[in-house]
């Protein structure tokens, strides 16, 4: 077996990323926060980008019900901690990497340490972890440090980027003081305004919010990578524009279509509060069988 190499391992980007721009990734920090469903995906997909160093934090064990959509999910890591898993993944793409793990998860203890020297954040929570969500993006806009969520919709994928001294999380989401199920709500609509998947769900009686169960894909994640991967380049490099919210992108593969929303002042836009009304409605009414 021959001796490791970051050059020749990363060769391959060149042509899309200068020399000069890869050992520029390889001297960045990235903190991700879960490694399931997108997280661990976000993680390989980033280290096989050439980044160097990161944060990664989950409490979780593996499970069966894993399987359809998580890259550390096999019947040999049942039961294994997915930072363990996701870990040990990432150092078999490159051995030289920095790592720092919080097994516990991220909590306001460890917040400092989990963001300390972090270039970028990846979101890669579960969609019902709304303490921990709401938390850390708020410690990223106190830091200055960018944002990135890339949420599993369907088969395909939207994003939303919150920039240092743009529209911060709550001020586009607008979750303070509200019910979990209306975070939920707030948060789904919020990150594709179009619902594009929506049209395709066959069997709605799977959307539980109060159970904090929904429906998902193995391809979604993927394409979220990809996306985040790629919007995660482009903002270490400083490689042009990024739309950051309160603008958001949502392409679904199985309808073909890509959507540019754009929707200033966020939950308090007219037209947001509507579609949030209507959503509202119909998920009161999936609840009662209508």
């Amino acid at each position: 077996m021959s001796v490791y190499s970051y050059q020749d391992a990363f060769a391959r980007n060149q042509g899309w990323v200068a020399a000069h721009e890869q050992e520029i990734l390889r001297h960045k920090r990235i903190a991700i926060a879960g490694m399931g469903g997108v997280g661990g995906v976000h993680l390989t997909t980033l280290a096989r980008l050439g980044i160097g160093h990161f944060s990664i934090a989950d409490f979780d064990e593996f499970a069966i019900a894993n399987f359809n959509r998580q890259a550390g999910a096999f019947v040999s890591t049942i039961g294994k901690p997915k930072i363990e898993v996701m870990a040990a993944q990432a150092r078999d793409i490159n051995p030289e990497l920095t790592l720092r793990q919080f097994p516990k998860g991220i909590d306001a203890e460890n917040m400092a340490a989990f963001l300390e020297g972090v270039d970028l954040y990846v979101d890669g929570l579960d969609f019902f972890a709304f303490d921990a969500r709401a938390a850390v993006f708020a410690a990223c806009a106190e830091r200055g440090i960018p944002a990135v969520t890339a949420a599993p919709l369907g088969m395909g994928a939207a994003l939303m980027v919150f920039m240092p001294g743009r529209m911060s999380f709550e001020d586009y989401f607008g979750w303070a003081g509200v019910s979990d199920d209306e975070k939920a709500l707030r948060f789904a609509i919020g990150v594709a305004p179009a619902f594009l998947h929506r049209s395709y769900l066959v069997d709605p009686s799977v959307v539980d919010l109060a159970a904090k169960r929904g429906p998902s894909t193995g391809m979604a994640c993927q394409i979220c990578a990809g996306v985040a991967a790629t919007t995660a380049l482009k903002i270490l490099l400083e490689r042009g524009p990024v739309l950051a919210a309160p603008h958001g992108l949502q392409f679904d593969a199985y309808r073909n279509k890509f959507v540019h929303t754009w929707r200033p002042g966020g939950h308090r836009n007219p037209l947001q509060r509507l579609v949030i009304a209507i959503g509202r409605r119909q998920f009161k009414a999936m609840r009662k069988g209508v």
